[in-house]
């Protein structure tokens, strides 16, 4: 069972946890990504791989693969292999029996039930029971990871999880349209006010003191309103800007539940 393929539709920081999971757990991952992910904890995200040829996150390494042979040598490495494939063509090739789509676009972007004999999706954007399978609850509360068989996870609310008082202080969204100069890096400490980045000649200014626990690659083409950097109120915790989080974790425990119980009980 544990040979099983899984492919994961993105590699972004909530994917990786699951990613990670599955890794651990003796499942051959291949996860798909853009040409151009747009992660902001990019040092815990394997979409990185697309930038940099390879990455390792908590001991796990991934390597940017462009073939399905290179696909077999990775897995044959013990790596997991990252391709850029929007449109999940490579679904049809591998025939994986489980489907996991992770790309947090609180909307469908184009998975259905039909690509695998299980199919999980994270988050708000589909029905359970008619898109997919099962939807993985992805709101931080009582339910975080919950398995929903019949219906939708929680509507978006746009609104982060409150880390010592801050909540949508701790996020950082573009002014305008333009391209990012980072002037800091994830992990700095920041004062209110301090300059980040800039998107063009437009200076991005940090919202709240603390650390910058995720932003956007330097280079990347944002448009107004684009979520692009997140402060971390507390200074003592700066390991956390290069782990994977509590929030991924418990997501990525859901999706391990969800496909024993869907082998198991089905």
């Amino acid at each position: 069972m544990f040979n099983d393929i899984v492919i994961v539709r993105g590699g972004g920081d909530l994917a990786s946890g699951t990613i990670q999971k599955l890794y651990r757990s003796g499942f051959k991952v291949l996860v798909l990504e853009v040409p151009k992910p747009t992660s902001i904890r990019r040092d815990v995200s394997f979409s990185e791989v697309v930038y940099k040829g390879e990455v390792e996150i908590e001991g796990i390494r991934a390597i940017h693969v462009d073939s399905l042979s290179e696909i077999e040598n990775a897995w044959r490495d013990k790596k997991v292999p990252v391709i850029i494939d929007e449109e999940g063509k490579y679904i049809k090739i591998i025939k994986p029996k489980i489907v996991v789509d992770a790309i947090i676009a609180k909307k469908n972007m184009g998975t259905t039930k039909d690509m695998a004999d299980i199919t999980i999706a994270l988050g708000p954007g589909f029905t359970a029971g008619e898109d997919v399978d099962v939807v993985i609850e992805t709101t931080r509360g009582h339910n975080l990871g919950r398995l929903i068989f019949h219906g939708q996870a929680t509507k978006n609310t746009g609104i982060p999880g409150s880390i010592m008082g801050f909540s949508k202080e701790r996020v950082i969204y573009s002014p305008c349209e333009g391209v990012m100069r980072n002037i800091l890096d994830i992990g700095a400490v920041v004062e209110k006010d301090e300059v980040i980045a800039y998107i063009d000649e437009t200076p991005i200014k940090a919202t709240i003191p603390g650390l910058l626990r995720g932003i956007l690659r330097s280079g990347s083409s944002v448009t107004e309103g684009f979520k692009i950097a997140d402060i971390d109120p507390r200074l003592s915790e700066k390991t956390n800007c290069y782990t994977i989080s509590d929030k991924a974790r418990s997501i990525a425990g859901g999706v391990l539940e969800a496909i024993l119980y869907m082998k198991n009980f089905n």
